[in-house]
């Protein structure tokens, strides 16, 4: 069962959530936008469904409202923030407005980052280099549910990564991806349908295949994308693993299974290696490699390409990475956004505890 509602109704209940835990306003505007903006995308799993969560941990004394985000360390072309443990919804896109900023002067902009929580959807990051003609990267360690190809040990995130390419007349190429055959929040919501896993998702406590899908809480872990070695697991292990170095061994924040949770009811680990969760964000200018309107004009050729390809049988068209989610956000704009009931009921909690009228 399904509620509907209406993306700007939803927005300002979740800002109001964000400014009675003591957002400022302008922290609790940028986390709002950052959250649903998962939701208005289809990413159902990222979006309002974790707000408690965000809640439970500043309840929990794990996230800081009101974070000094700083630079503590920068080159011409880098730097390295500390997000004084706040909502990685507000220190990301801070985050990213630097690179941003050091690829307009440099060429190109890299800044890894420490002492944050849970991000939102990577592609939202990445998305805002688009409108300076520039490209851009995201990527976001978290907390351990992956056991690496062949082990029995949860030691990886699902460690995403999201690539935006600007184009010209076309919409741009916009990748956003786990680096497990599936994003642990989707096994949130086969719980909430009580429903199975497909195939390959999950393997048990004793390292066997699961189709169960609390398997995971069971004492099981996640896959890396491919499944198993014969379908390339190995990469998919090698992808989360250099998320994990970038956005954590490089920044100075806990790496591997030092992660801190995200549920509030599991402690961080007490003997950690480094601060909060780690992240990872890059800003390439196309005018540094060559000028912007030819790239684009070239990237527009590109997509038109991949979209007249010739189609396998019970396919209409071959999508380019962002299609889904574009359609999908204006869909989703023009009709509202549904919401299962174990959510809208979770969301009705926050509003009784806050007092703020969902």
């Amino acid at each position: 069962m399904q509620t509907i509602y209406d993306y700007n109704r939803l927005k300002t209940f979740t800002k109001n959530i964000f400014l009675k835990i003591g957002c400022s306003e302008a922290h609790a505007e940028t986390a709002s936008t950052v959250l649903l903006s998962a939701d208005l995308r289809g990413v159902d799993s990222h979006g309002v469904a974790r707000l408690s969560g965000y809640v439970r941990l500043w309840e929990a004394d794990r996230i800081n409202a009101t974070p000094n985000i700083k630079i503590v360390h920068q080159t011409p072309s880098t730097a390295v923030i500390d997000g004084d443990g706040g909502l990685g919804l507000v220190i990301a896109p801070f985050a990213m407005e630097i690179a941003i900023e050091k690829a307009s002067k440099a060429g190109t902009g890299w800044v890894a980052v420490r002492n944050s929580n849970h991000f939102g959807i990577a592609g939202y990051h990445a998305m805002m280099g688009l409108e300076h003609n520039m490209i851009g990267w995201a990527m976001t360690n978290a907390s351990p549910l992956v056991a690496p190809t062949f082990s029995a040990e949860r030691l990886l995130g699902t460690n995403p990564i999201a690539i935006a390419i600007p184009a010209n007349e076309e919409p741009p190429f916009v990748a956003d991806f786990a680096t497990t055959t599936a994003a642990n929040g989707k096994l949130e919501i086969l719980q909430r349908k009580q429903e199975d896993a497909p195939e390959g998702w999950i393997q048990d406590k004793a390292g066997k295949p699961t189709q169960n899908a609390n398997g995971v809480k069971d004492g099981g872990a996640l896959l890396p994308l491919g499944g198993d070695k014969v379908h390339g697991s190995h990469k998919g292990y090698s992808l989360g693993a250099m998320v994990d170095i970038l956005s954590a061994v490089l920044s100075g924040a806990n790496y591997g299974p030092w992660v801190p949770p995200f549920v509030s009811f599991l402690a961080p680990p007490a003997d950690p290696v480094g601060k909060g969760i780690g992240h990872f964000f890059g800003a390439m200018t196309v005018n540094a490699f060559r000028p912007a309107e030819e790239f684009k004009e070239h990237m527009d050729n590109w997509i038109r390409r991949f979209r007249s390809s010739k189609t396998v049988d019970g396919h209409e068209r071959v999508l380019i990475p962002g299609d889904p989610e574009r359609e999908m956000e204006a869909i989703r704009m023009k009709k509202g956004i549904p919401l299962l009931l174990p959510v809208v009921e979770d969301l009705k909690s926050l509003g009784e505890k806050f007092e703020v009228e969902l």
